[in-house]
């Protein structure tokens, strides 16, 4: 994925209104209970299947679902992957950030499947931008930073700098001004070096620069009230 997918484009008004109810738990938090709990009934796991739940039923009956599940029953993770991502940019141009989110997790799972590393990496990164745009910076930015090691691993510096360019965004939102001018320095030093559009470069000096100086302005006033 190139320079036009670096960030989806968020209505004006999208911080107004509460960040959507995510449909892809994060495991970690809840599997050590539920483990806990299965071993006390003497419950024995079921895997899902494939070690993906069951595409939402609203979902698989909707217009973006054929190709997906077409590739899903072939067992093919690389169209299941296109045609996830696919639908996910369609829901991303609609708003519909919930059904994004779905599809988006679905396109990460099948790109690791396939051992598709830097698709999975960015894929991650989308992720984040996504809820970035959705208006849930603290979400997006456990992405974002998931994004940045992997890239790092496997050496894909123009994916380490989106995503340090999504994560510096991110921080601003949540108030935490010197870490984005931090991230945003990484970003433009990765952008630069791996000759970055211009748009890209542009987006962290802005970081950087103007957005930044704003929010330290907001601090300092916010200091001396106190």
């Amino acid at each position: 994925m190139g320079a036009g997918h670096a960030h989806p484009h968020p209505h004006p008004d999208r911080r107004r209104g509460r960040a959507p109810a995510w449909g892809e738990p994060d495991r970690g938090r809840f599997a050590g209970w539920a483990d806990r709990l299965r071993a006390l009934l003497g419950v024995r796991r079921q895997p899902a299947r494939g070690g993906l739940p069951d595409l939402p039923l609203a979902l698989r009956r909707g217009p973006l679902a054929p190709p997906y599940l077409e590739a899903e029953r072939a067992g093919d993770h690389r169209r299941a992957a296109a045609a996830a991502n696919s639908a996910m940019d369609r829901a991303i141009e609609a708003q519909e950030w919930r059904v994004a989110d779905v599809w988006a997790h679905r396109a990460l799972w099948h790109f690791e499947q396939a051992q598709s590393g830097l698709q999975a990496t960015r894929q991650a990164r989308r992720i984040g931008d996504l809820r970035w745009a959705a208006g849930d910076p603290a979400s997006a930015r456990r992405y974002y930073a998931e994004a940045i090691d992997e890239a790092r691993d496997i050496g894909a510096e123009h994916e380490q700098g989106l995503a340090a360019l999504g994560l510096g965004r991110s921080l601003l939102d949540l108030g935490r001004v010197t870490e984005a001018r931090r991230a945003a320095g990484g970003a433009l030093t990765l952008l630069e070096r791996t000759g970055a559009p211009a748009a890209e470069l542009e987006a962290a000096r802005r970081l950087i620069g103007s957005e930044v100086a704003v929010g330290e302005r907001r601090e300092a006033r916010e200091a001396e009230k106190g």
